[in-house]
């Protein structure tokens, strides 16, 4: 588990995060335009996808400074 007290770690996982998220929008793009596209695999790859997106969100969360309100 990522630590908050590491931030370079944290820029370094969310490169990667980043990078993986990219590569999966590629993927179902390509996928998608080439029928027939079998429809489970090309859910599970937008469920990953999201999920990625929310890790890279709390990620970032994790590397912005605490404000207080």
């Amino acid at each position: 588990m990522l630590s908050k007290d590491d931030p370079e770690q944290l820029r370094i996982r969310l490169a990667e995060l980043a990078i993986e998220h990219r590569d999966l929008d590629e993927a179902i793009a390509r996928y998608a335009a080439s029928p027939p596209a079998d429809q489970l695999l090309l859910r599970r790859l937008k469920k990953r996808k999201l999920l990625l997106k929310d890790r890279v969100a709390q990620i970032e969360r994790m590397l912005e400074p605490d404000v207080l309100a």
